[in-house]
């Protein structure tokens, strides 16, 4: 084999170990891989290096130059990261690295799994470096609702314990501001204000293993945060009434707190307005199908006397403002009027 490490002196000491892919045993692969010249001879130097279980410099140049070339390849990963803490190398030279990389791949996993290894070292990091979170809006600016991304920074804040950081808030206000429909901003704010104060990754879910009605709730209510939060919900619907995001929050929001759904029905009822001609319903005027699905889940949880008019909201998202979910919503109207949901529903009372 001739080629980049075959003709340098630092490898010399090294016999490289080729891909084997079965063809050597006379079973030909069923789909080979066009692998470049250049790939293959970094592999088999790799495969060498991690046989002997080698931690050297020039094992984590190697490193380098196959991340390089593949930086899905979650195998050289963690051989980089053993050869990083064997060799105790100055991690703050690998994020500068590492953050070129980021930038050069925005949807590449085990870049972010790698640096949140490395970020787990407590000897390294016993607390959050001063530019990694202005590095993570750095990467927002490229992709405000990168899943990567948003991942690892839930982890930074249980790793860290920053559920209570100012820059955490400040950082989702601003994103939220940017664009009132960033879904991953939401989930972030519900589990910085509402998120069981753990380290445990359990879906931001306050008491995740209790069974219903207690799952979702908290233990204590800070009922100061809780209307402040519902403030900021609303604001955020008026500006866009048919996102569901902010709708989906408040939903949280009152669970958390254990409120019924009925305290937004009158502001629900903002976006649902009845037209009405001698004393008849003749039209709905709807600015949010979102508002008419809470207030069909409001209506049905105030028992009989409001059930036609939760039957009539779930007629107007199956028929008008939902209909790709009709079954669902049939369903929905036959669980609180089993004896009308097949019969012709009118839309309007």
């Amino acid at each position: 084999m001739s080629g980049k490490y075959a003709s340098d002196p630092t490898w010399a000491s090294v016999e490289p170990i080729p891909l084997n892919d079965g063809s050597e045993t006379g079973t030909l692969p069923l789909a080979t891989i066009a692998y470049s010249d250049e790939y293959l001879e970094a592999t088999s130097y790799l495969r060498a290096v991690m046989a002997a279980n080698e931690m050297s410099d020039r094992a984590l140049k190697l490193t380098d130059d196959v991340i390089a070339m593949n930086p899905a390849h979650y195998t050289v990963w963690h051989y980089r990261v053993k050869n990083l803490f064997a060799l105790k190398k100055d991690l703050t030279e690998e994020f500068e690295w590492l953050n070129k990389m980021s930038l050069k791949y925005l949807k590449n996993y085990q870049i972010w799994h790698h640096r949140q290894v490395l970020m787990s070292s407590r000897e390294n990091f016993p607390t959050l470096p001063p530019n990694e979170l202005d590095f993570l809006m750095k990467m927002f600016k490229q992709d405000a609702k990168n899943y990567h991304v948003w991942t690892y920074r839930h982890w930074l804040v249980r790793h860290f314990r920053l559920w209570d950081e100012p820059r955490e808030i400040q950082d989702v206000d601003l994103l939220l501001s940017q664009d009132v429909r960033n879904n991953s901003a939401w989930n972030h704010r519900f589990m910085l204000r509402f998120g069981p104060r753990s380290d445990e990754p359990d879906g931001g879910m306050p008491n995740s293993t209790a069974p219903p009605p207690e799952k979702g709730r908290l233990a204590v209510v800070d009922e100061d945060l809780v209307d402040a939060e519902l403030e900021y919900a609303k604001a955020k619907v008026i500006k866009a009434p048919e996102n569901r995001s902010p709708w989906g929050f408040a939903r949280g929001v009152l669970r958390a707190s254990g409120r019924p759904l009925s305290e937004w029905k009158d502001f629900a009822k903002k976006f649902v307005q009845d037209k009405v001609e001698d004393g008849k319903v003749v039209d709905v005027e709807v600015k949010s199908s979102h508002a008419v699905e809470w207030l069909a889940d409001t209506y049905g949880e105030e028992g009989e006397l409001a059930t036609a008019e939760a039957v009539r909201m779930f007629t107007l998202l199956k028929e008008k403002y939902d209909p790709i979910r009709k079954n669902y919503w049939d369903y929905r109207i036959r669980m609180i009027a089993p004896a009308t949901w097949s019969q012709e529903i009118p839309t309007s009372a």
